[in-house]
């Protein structure tokens, strides 16, 4: 994955149905990576994200042998709460797809089709 900072970067929240999902183009990549946790809260409606994202890691790597959450790596995005950066379980499309699938929820299939027509974006 690529550096955090510094040129080649460009933060943007998205917005599914109502729901922010951080974001950071990474040009010398050409692709959007996406927070984990923004995805799990917007596809799942969970209360508890971070435990969902947990669970769903323990669940892809004992019972589905994926190595999808190995591959993900963290990228420093902007926090809601106080504006400063933190890393951040990050994402790329193609992971996030993979993720999503593994998710049972009626906004998976919407969820899907947005990320396509974000993936187009660029700048």
């Amino acid at each position: 994955m690529a550096e955090d900072e510094g040129k080649g970067r460009l933060d943007k929240l998205q917005m599914f149905e109502g729901r922010e999902i951080r974001s950071v183009w990474v040009e010398e990549e050409e692709d959007w990576y996406f927070s984990v946790i923004d995805v799990i809260t917007a596809v799942t409606d969970s209360m508890r994200p971070r435990k969902y994202w947990s669970d769903l890691k323990k669940k892809l790597i004992n019972e589905e042998k994926s190595q999808l959450s190995e591959n993900i790596g963290q990228l420093k995005m902007r926090s809601p709460k106080d504006g400063k950066y933190y890393r951040t379980d990050a994402a790329n499309t193609e992971q996030v797809l993979r993720l999503v699938q593994s998710i049972p929820s009626p906004k998976a299939e919407p969820f899907k089709l947005w990320l396509a027509e974000v993936g187009k974006e660029r700048i």
